[in-house]
């Protein structure tokens, strides 16, 4: 008898990527039936809050909130170096402007891990409003926004409109912190069986190993969900945000991950960790 558990993750092309082997059914499933939901990050965020799905994609800055209702997968993690959100205007705008003056700044969300960055850098920046990721480039160049906070391919189209980077808060972070950026992570109820949660891990495992074994096979379900997306642009996001902690954290990247959770203290934004964080 098949057991049916609640999947979440992103239309971005490296969630696609990972999780092609799983939704087409090329590796063997063990008898489980993922139920898919895709939508943005920060929508899953707020679902994760609200307890809706078994396993989810959600933002490690989200997670600092949840560690008592979720654990971390080891598996299909977005973590890295050079690859975290950028902080981009119109005109010029300095670091000091940022931090002292009021801007308008446009972000992808609360809960993101680009807003945990932004505040961590510039704790005085707290004009914010939350649009969805891929209309804040749109935002600021009509000038409705001084500054935006951009994240996934964004990265890789702000210089041909015309925008300027204020600042790279993953090379902020790597400064600070010395550790690869944790940006997304995948958590699963912590009240389900631990025999279902290794499943769950082993096979989100199995689903990289397979999408980097055999590029191609996931092209399609990329593409369909990338819409307009150029090609080009499809694969850099790919090799930027998939990498050796989406096969599996290891112990730099679950060090990468307390590292931030003691950060998080450190803002209060969580009080004390009392429980083991991951499967």
């Amino acid at each position: 008898m098949s057991t049916t558990i609640t999947l979440g993750f992103s239309p971005c092309p490296n969630d696609c990527f990972i999780f092609d082997a799983i939704v087409n059914k090329r590796i063997d499933l063990e008898g489980l039936d993922f139920n898919i939901k895709m939508e943005d990050v920060e929508t899953l965020n707020r679902w994760a809050i609200e307890g809706k799905l078994d396993t989810t994609k959600l933002s490690f800055h989200a997670y600092a909130y949840l560690t008592e209702m979720y654990q971390l997968l080891n598996a299909g993690s977005a973590l890295g170096f050079n690859c975290g959100p950028l902080l981009i205007s119109k005109k010029e705008i300095s670091r000091e402007q940022v931090q002292h003056t009021d801007l308008k700044i446009a972000i992808p969300g609360k809960l993101t891990t680009a807003n945990f960055l932004l505040s961590l850098a510039f704790p005085n920046a707290i004009n914010k409003t939350e649009l969805v990721f891929s209309g804040i480039e749109e935002g600021v160049l009509s000038g409705e926004f001084d500054a935006g906070l951009i994240i996934h391919e964004n990265r890789f189209t702000y210089e041909q409109k015309g925008l300027k980077k204020i600042i790279d808060l993953g090379e902020y972070w790597e400064s600070l912190i010395h550790a690869p950026i944790p940006l997304g992570g995948i958590v699963i109820k912590r009240e389900l069986p631990v025999a279902l949660k290794q499943k769950v891990d082993r096979l989100i495992r199995q689903s990289v190993e397979y999408a980097f074994a055999n590029p191609m096979a996931s092209r399609a379900f990329v593409k369909e969900h990338a819409q307009e997306m150029d090609e080009a642009v499809m694969q850099k996001h790919i090799d930027l945000y998939v990498n050796q902690y989406s096969v599996d954290l290891g112990d730099l990247g679950r060090n990468a991950v307390n590292l931030m959770m003691k950060k998080a203290q450190e803002l209060k934004l969580i009080g004390g960790l009392n429980t083991a964080l991951f499967v």
